[in-house]
């Protein structure tokens, strides 16, 4: 009788343990699989040296590596039909699993649109008892198996090399680190995340698994802000549908593919943003100020997101909440740049900026939006379309954007809408400004969930649904495309089609957010949001 009545939590607690073990023997798998590949390399090498007396003056420098390059976007430096090597570099063992993915992102949609239907229908109750343990399970089986998926499936190996050449710069020399030839294209708050991987990466027991340690903070991030999604949702939504979007960031193949598989950053840069939208929609401004600046100096893609914060000060009218953004931000900024600045001009952080805007002078980067559509994919942006150039159509979509966005921000009249239109902001930007990498609209998987908890409106897991797809499509293609050595993805059936979803998914998405604006205003005057506490969300 005792057992039956725990059998929940054992059942959770097994799940658990098989995870952890799942991943403990990978590790020590591929320590050793690792291990044996150096062995039979460095035996190679000793058998070629002597059996090749010019070996010895013709090997290549092992201080920087075949792959190196001054970006993390390297495969995506210009239109390239040429082979190169698949898999990591540096002996890595792993495999793509092309295939093995493609059907676990199909079976995810499909699951996640049943569970939604039970939930929905009221088929489906979880009791208040066991929400937390089952929320632990979710995530900590999200992060024991993302393990173990960042080992044996090759990851992008430009990008990460490149990440790795980066973090071995930091550690070495950190406060000169823009000076030395390795230096990034990313400005500085990254670097001081590769720069704790450079340091832990050093070490000798760890060195094998230097590639997981890259893909690691991504990774962490992933868990974060699907908890962080849990937490914010628990409290505007019911039980059930608060660890169902839990889980449905937590596995979304999307959000698996850029940080468990590639191996990129944008898992990291997205939990900094939905951590400053959520902030803000708390009535904590100074706070977000702060991420919203560290967002910035972590990608340029953070200037997308910076009108929410001013639509959010033009709303408050209040001197007060100006100077807190206006002193938390040069606080902030002062803080991450100076370590950087000591030995160089103070306006190097701008010159960075600078050329990092200017490095991809195409309308499409691989990302499958309207240029793609067009067939102007590694287009060069000076080109005309009809009278004005790409570029210039780019930077008319990005003022009637934000002209819309603003629009919505102040007939909404409520601090809720800052997920609305920070998720209108990117992916609009994505699909009509130029120069857009296939990564770009990443944060509008987190960004549709967080509007939707906020707003409560179906529709908006629709789309979340949808930009999940579009957002998984165009990074699979792109990563296994620049794998075998095409840096830019051919004009064929999935970009036309993907590209033509995500012009109609930002088409729906303003319909959406237009509806609802003008549904609560019509319902409740100007102030329509209250949260379970009775407490005024304007």
């Amino acid at each position: 009788m005792g057992l039956k009545k725990h059998i929940f939590e054992i059942s959770m607690l097994l799940i658990l343990s098989l995870a952890g073990v799942l991943c403990v023997t990978t590790l020590w798998s591929y320590s050793s699989n690792a291990q044996s590949t150096q062995t039979n390399t460095v035996s190679s090498n000793i058998f070629s040296s002597q059996s090749n007396p010019l070996s010895g003056n013709m090997s290549p420098k092992t201080s920087q590596s075949p792959l190196q390059a001054p970006s993390a976007d390297t495969s995506q430096t210009a239109p390239n039909h040429g082979a190169r090597p698949n898999g990591m570099a540096n002996g890595s063992v792993g495999a793509s699993y092309t295939t093995q993915i493609a059907v676990y992102a199909v079976a995810f949609l499909m699951f996640f649109v049943a569970a939604y239907y039970l939930i929905t229908k009221k088929k489906l109750k979880i009791q208040p008892s066991k929400a937390k343990i089952l929320i632990l399970t979710l995530l900590g089986v999200g992060l024991l198996l993302r393990i173990p998926l960042a080992l044996v499936i090759n990851g992008h190996p430009f990008d990460l090399n490149t990440f790795k050449n980066w973090a071995t710069t930091a550690a070495s020399n950190f406060s000169q680190f823009y000076q030395s030839r390795n230096a990034s294209d990313y400005p500085p708050v990254y670097i001081y995340v590769l720069f704790l991987i450079g340091k832990i990466g050093s070490v000798s027991a760890l060195s094998p698994y230097f590639t997981l340690l890259l893909k690691l903070p991504s990774i962490i991030a992933d868990i974060a802000t699907s908890f962080l999604i849990y937490k914010l949702a628990k409290k505007y939504l019911s039980l059930e549908i608060s660890i169902l979007l839990a889980a449905f960031y937590t596995f979304n193949p999307a959000v698996l593919i850029n940080s468990t598989i590639w191996g990129q950053v944008d898992s990291f840069f997205t939990l900094i943003i939905v951590a400053a939208i959520v902030l803000l929609s708390e009535k904590k401004i100074g706070l977000a100020s702060i991420l919203f600046t560290s967002a910035v100096l972590m990608k340029p893609q953070g200037i997308i997101f910076l009108p929410v914060l001013f639509f959010e000060l033009i709303r408050q009218k209040t001197l007060k909440s100006w100077i807190k953004v206006i002193i938390s931000t040069l606080i902030t900024a002062i803080v991450i740049v100076l370590p950087f600045s000591l030995n160089t001009n103070v306006l190097w952080i701008f010159k960075l900026f600078a050329s990092t805007l200017a490095e991809y002078p195409y309308a499409s980067v691989n990302a499958f939006n309207f240029f793609s559509l067009i067939g102007a994919n590694f287009a060069k942006d000076a080109g005309t379309l009809f009278v004005f150039s790409y570029h210039s159509w780019g930077l008319m979509a990005i003022v009637a954007i934000t002209a819309f966005s603003w629009f919505l921000f102040i007939k909404g009249n409520s601090r809720v809408y800052a997920s609305a239109v920070a998720l209108l902001l990117i992916d609009g930007v994505f699909t009509f400004s130029t120069r857009m990498h296939e990564r770009y609209m990443f944060p509008a998987v987190a960004l549709s969930i967080l509007t939707f908890i906020y707003l409560r409106d179906k529709r908006l897991m629709l789309l979340a649904a949808g930009f999940s797809t579009t957002i998984y499509i165009n990074t699979h293609f792109v990563l296994y495309e620049t794998q075998i050595g095409i840096n830019s993805v051919a004009y064929g059936l999935p970009l036309i089609v993907t590209s033509l979803f995500n012009v109609l998914l930002f088409v729906y998405l303003i319909k959406v957010l237009y509806d609802i604006v003008q549904e609560r205003r019509a319902s409740n005057g100007v102030v329509p949001f209250k949260d379970p506490r009775g407490a005024n969300l304007s």
